[in-house]
């Protein structure tokens, strides 16, 4: 659908102030302007975040009971479970903490559940077998938990104690553990962003400041920055907001990452071909991904030992394994994509299509996610995949968009289904039996009803217009100082307009154009991606455009990332 261009709005006067502050050029000092920060205490923060920053770890409920039972356990030589999940977010948590109680004595095990057969979080089955296999009497969850009732109440006849960790949202009624730190739950609401493995780094914190108030001489020599680069991957990865404490961690994770201690980074940084300074990109779309693969596809555990290896052979290995599933995911999320894109296409009608749901057999429960994302994205309509199993199971997962909330959706259709869980944006579900085409037609109906009247016409929103002499590496270097980039803070787009081609446009990498453009400021490199020679619009174009910095064969240069490209003709709103 084309898209409708529009300055994000802010008063002239906010701008400037902030310019005369800061010394940034306007559309800079516009960009950071939007992002809520105006005084210079605000800006003085998001541009310098210190570790200093970060809040005391017992702030988090439960933080100080929970560190008192694994002082204990490790006293005691008790066996500890680290439970986790199979996403990065679970498996960078696990890691941390797996290092952190290791270094402080503890004999701890990882676990981490099977997704196709045992799914998602604390179940009874996952229980079951994690006690079976290690025999822990303390069993500490990371990424999840905060809702697992009735493993819990299981957990306890077992005699086992249950620390748990975690960020999702809590339901009305919540798991009784010996203790739950999740930050949703306590009184400090700037730490309720936290991710999973932000979380975990609390405990690791506030398992240090212990130790070393104890006089732990393990405690007293290790340093927590050297976590912060594995907690800076989960972080990122999970897609929440990179302000406060979240961007503080991503900021100074990054910096370490560069020089990572841990081997199982080098390795995979190696064999994704990641070299020089990182960003939140390499982070969300290169490391993260071939993390995901195992949980995905693969095996977790593989993953897990991947972050908490000291051989470095073995990491070569694991990095080399979960690089190979990466490929074989992105092949099985392609064929998935073609299919769905091809069903749809043969019936879609914008004005009665506007809940997307597709099941299909064989499709891979593990991929079903990063398809809808796909799906939703490109029709701009709440989209559901599902799989259907040999057994005759509908499950699968739902991607939205801004304007419908996934889960009112679902509460709606809910008689239709065996379980769903999730959030406004993304949810999984599963169908009860029989009920796949009446919860298609039901669940289109509930979404055109919530969004009769709304104008769900994508829109692309810009933050300052540039002119062609403000490219240079003076504004790169300053724009720099506005990263990491993510949620609550994302990259700027600019608009560069009435720009000209200065040589033929070129296909790379099969699907991708490459443009050479020219303007006030000279000649520079632009890219777009999955966008053909045949769609550019002839004569003076307008482009909407991140600002990147792009090394090739040696040489580098700043390259304009497209984002949306149209005749010059059309205005800015």
């Amino acid at each position: 659908m084309p898209q409708l261009w529009k300055f994000k709005p802010i008063e002239d006067s906010t701008v400037q102030a902030v310019a005369d502050f800061t010394g940034l050029p306007m559309p800079l000092a516009r960009a950071l302007a939007l992002r809520g920060h105006h005084t210079p205490d605000e800006i003085n923060t998001f541009l310098d975040p210190r570790l200093a920053g970060l809040s005391d770890p017992f702030l988090l409920p439960d933080m100080e009971k929970a560190v008192g039972r694994l002082w204990t356990a490790i006293d005691a030589g008790e066996t500890i479970t680290i439970f986790g999940d199979y996403d990065v977010d679970g498996i960078t948590s696990s890691a941390v903490l797996v290092r952190m109680l290791s270094v402080l004595g503890a004999d701890v095990r990882p676990f981490i559940p099977d997704r196709l057969d045992e799914g998602y979080g604390l179940s009874q089955d996952a229980l079951d077998r994690c006690l079976a296999e290690h025999g822990s009497t303390l069993v500490v969850t990371v990424d999840c938990g905060t809702n697992s009732v009735d493993s819990m109440a299981h957990a306890q006849a077992h005699g086992v104690d249950v620390i748990v960790t975690d960020h999702h949202e809590p339901d009305a009624e919540i798991a009784d553990a010996f203790a739950l730190i999740n930050p949703k739950l306590g009184t400090v609401p700037e730490l309720e962003i936290l991710a999973g493995v932000g979380v975990a780094f609390k405990l690791s914190h506030a398992l240090l400041k212990t130790g070393r108030e104890r006089g732990s001489v393990a405690a007293q020599q290790t340093d927590l920055r050297d976590y912060l680069d594995i907690a800076a991957l989960g972080t990122a990865a999970d897609l929440v907001p990179l302000v406060a404490e979240n961007r503080i961690i991503v900021r100074h994770g990054l910096m370490k990452l560069d020089q990572t201690k841990w081997e199982g980074l080098r390795a995979l940084k190696a064999v994704a071909g990641l070299r020089g300074e990182a960003d939140t990109y390499h982070l969300g779309f290169q490391l993260g991904p071939r993390i995901n693969a195992a949980g995905r596809i693969g095996q977790p555990m593989q993953a897990l030992r991947l972050l908490t290896t000291d051989d470095s052979g073995e990491a070569r290995e694991i990095a080399d394994l979960l690089d190979r599933t990466n490929v074989e995911r992105r092949k099985i999320e392609h064929d998935m994509a073609e299919e769905a894109f091809a069903e749809i296409d043969g019936y879609f009608d914008p004005e009665k299509n506007f809940g997307l749901v597709i099941a299909k057999k064989g499709w891979h429960p593990g991929v079903v996610g990063i398809v809808a994302s796909r799906v939703a994205h490109h029709y701009n309509r709440p989209a559901i995949l599902m799989g259907i199993g040999s057994e005759g199971k509908v499950r699968g997962s739902c991607r939205s968009i801004d304007a419908y909330d996934l889960l009112e959706g679902l509460q709606a259709c809910e008689e239709h289904l065996a379980t769903f869980g999730g959030h406004k944006m993304a949810a999984g579900l599963e169908v009860k039996p029989g009920a796949l085409d009446v919860f298609k037609q039901d669940f289109n109906a509930e979404v055109a009803s919530a969004l009769d009247g709304v104008d769900i016409a994508p829109v692309q929103y810009i933050d300052a217009e540039l002119a062609g002499d403000d490219l240079d590496w003076k504004f790169y270097e300053q724009l720099k100082k506005l990263s990491p980039f993510g949620q609550a803070n994302s990259e700027p787009i600019w608009a560069l307009r009435r720009i000209k081609l200065s040589d033929p446009p070129r296909v790379v990498g099969k699907k991708h154009l490459k443009l050479s453009i020219m303007t006030s400021g000279g000649k520079f490199d632009a890219i777009i991606f999955n966008y053909s020679a045949e769609q550019l619009p002839d004569g003076p174009l307008d482009l909407a455009f991140t600002l990147k910095e792009n090394t090739w064969n040696g040489n580098t240069t700043l390259q304009l990332q497209i984002k949306d490209i149209r005749p010059a003709s059309v205005e800015l709103n």
